[in-house]
């Protein structure tokens, strides 16, 4: 690709090399209902509007972007690049605001303007206080009718172009501060890994206010020159299997999504709903955002091959936000790694061979790193790295990687800038300095990337490591009437310091009026038992659709701790069943 200077040069580019190819169509949660853009078309939307944020603004003002999946989105995030105006992708504030993220990125990066669509989509009139009582100016957006272009909008690579919020897993959201160098950076190293190209047609159903959504499924095809398809969030969720569908009827060879959606796609196949549809052209199934499960590649491949799905599409991955988005992954083509190890040797941080049949635990690669991109595996206490075997924190460092955080100097210096101690082998000439992800992993011999866990999610008992997702897929397929990716593990102390674990986990919907707590507490509590070694202190079935997550899916297991601990997580109940089940602490 040639070097371009922003991602407004990008669109400029596009909409002069393929004015009238699609670049986004958006799939309405009304029937029928598909408005789209051409490059041209969205290049002179965003010009127009970015004339008008001009006039409103200085270089480098922040700009809250607060939309649904929607063409306004799209415009309005272009049109803040060209004007230099720093864009944040956010989720429309939630009715409680107790539990909503919406009042802490306002007060942490304190917009002049707030953009969200022209048609009501507040009719109660939340947002619009929100914003007044903040003193932030409400911009409404719509299509303008005959959008003329006055003047060419071009940025320099180190301007800031958006803040990336994270998700707030494990702590109050950050705003990541990403440059036009860092997403450009990544897009051509996403380009060149992933064998993407202007024939290359997106489909996604993520977010805009994710960086998997906004980077992987819009500017990835823009940067391309590649139609994108997007799709509502609540479409998928009621209906995943028309993600399928759209990939079909638009012959896309790429669609991205978090692990749990290739299991709700299984979950809810149906045959019926299946008819007609042909997936041979989807060459990128890339699965990241959350710890990817060999058990969820090898059922969502064994279901949907028989319409055309291609194992070898599938493309485990590995990225953050700080990193501006993709770090690992595959080639097209490759086939998906996966490697049986000791399940008793990842408790004590080590990759080993299985020592029995009962000791088999299945990990997947995320691939290799991407080009230009390094990684190291590392001690987060001594800060050295580690022999290959070891599990210890990832650190990579790449021009992506991105400037630090928002107005946070000493977060940004210890997570952005930090050091390997006694660092032997860092070639000649290279700056020690290392970005910190905060997730554990082991790099195999061929450079392959195994991802295990978040840092600080990992529970230590009887001095043995136990990761909260092993024992979260343990619970969640120990009774059918709990939901899959739905439960979170934590752990507390007790009077003597030591850790205790707490699996709070919901039930399935169709199975909560007939359940039996105590039959279900034993069963989870005896496949833990047996798979892990372990005894759960508690066990806390909630009503369906309440376990704190994540936009983008992941599960807030230090929120869902708090909840309990203050008691304000809604339980499962029955007349006669109570909800929460101790279990032995022993």
């Amino acid at each position: 690709m040639r070097g371009f200077s922003s991602l407004a040069e990008v669109l400029q580019h596009q909409a002069v090399q393929r004015p009238d190819v699609a670049a986004v169509t958006v799939y309405s949660d009304r029937p029928g209902e598909r408005p789209s853009l051409t490059f041209a078309g969205l290049h002179a939307q965003a010009a127009c509007l970015a004339d008008q944020l001009a006039a409103q603004t200085v270089p480098g003002d922040r700009a809250l972007l607060i939309f649904p999946s929607c063409l306004e989105f799209v415009v309005a995030y272009f049109a803040c690049l060209m004007a230099g105006v720093v864009a944040v992708p956010m989720m429309p504030p939630r009715r409680n605001a107790n539990h909503d993220a919406s009042a802490a990125i306002m007060a942490d990066c304190t917009p002049r303007l707030a953009l969200s669509p022209t048609k009501d989509s507040d009719p109660r009139g939340t947002l619009r206080e929100r914003l007044t009582e903040r003193g932030i100016r409400h911009v409404p957006v719509a299509l303008a009718p005959e959008p003329v272009v006055a003047r060419g909008w071009l940025r320099d690579a180190t301007e800031l172009a958006f803040l990336q919020y994270t998700s707030g897993s494990t702590s109050t959201p950050k705003g990541v501060m990403v440059s036009h160098k860092n997403l450009l950076d990544n897009l051509e190293m996403m380009r060149a890994r992933l064998g993407n190209h202007t024939d290359s047609a997106h489909v996604s159903w993520i977010p805009l206010y994710h960086d998997l959504g906004l980077i992987m499924n819009l500017l990835q095809p823009i940067y391309l020159g590649a139609p994108c398809v997007l799709m509502t969030p609540s479409g998928f969720m009621h209906r995943p299997l028309n993600w399928l569908r759209a990939i079909h009827e638009h012959g896309a060879e790429v669609a991205a999504a978090p692990n749990f959606a290739y299991d709700l796609c299984v979950d809810r196949f149906r045959s019926e709903q299946m008819e007609g549809v042909d997936l041979s052209s989807w060459k990128i199934a890339l699965n990241g955002a959350e710890p990817v499960r060999a058990a969820t590649l090898e059922r969502f491949t064994a279901t949907f091959e028989p319409y055309g799905f291609d194992a070898r599409a599938m493309r485990p991955a590995y990225g953050l936000a700080e990193a501006t988005l993709l770090v690992s992954a595959a080639d097209r083509g490759a086939e998906t790694r996966i490697r049986d190890v000791s399940a008793s040797g990842l408790k004590d941080a080590r990759v080993a061979a299985p020592e029995h049949l009962d000791d088999i635990s299945r990990i997947a690669s995320c691939g290799s790193a991407m080009a230009g991109l390094s990684l190291a595996v590392v001690d987060p206490e001594t800060r050295r790295r580690l022999p290959p075997g070891r599990i210890g924190e990832i650190w990579l460092q790449a021009s992506s990687v991105a400037c630090g955080y928002w107005e946070r100097p000493a977060e940004s210096e210890a997570t952005f800038r930090a050091r390997i101690e006694a660092d032997s082998e860092r070639p000649p000439g290279q700056e020690n300095s290392w970005l910190r992800t905060g997730d554990l992993g082991h790099i195999d011999t061929d450079g392959e990337l195994y991802v295990v866990g978040r840092l600080k999610d990992v529970m230590i008992v009887r001095g043995v490591n136990h990761y909260p997702q092993d024992i979260e897929a343990t619970v969640a397929a120990s009774h059918p009437s709990l939901r899959r990716d739905h439960g979170a593990a934590f752990a507390i102390l007790d009077d003597e310091g030591a850790e205790l674990i707490v699996v709070v986990q919901e039930v399935e919907r169709t199975q909560r009026h007939s359940l039996s707590a105590p039959e279900v507490a034993a069963a989870v509590q005896a496949a833990v038992v047996n798979n892990h070694d372990i005894a759960l202190h508690k066990i806390v079935l909630i009503r369906p659709g309440t376990l704190p997550k994540t936009t983008s899916g992941k599960i807030q297991r230090s929120l869902t701790k708090r909840r309990w601990l203050d008691g304000e997580l809604e339980p499962w109940n029955s007349a006669n069943q109570p909800a929460d089940q101790p279990a032995d602490s022993h």
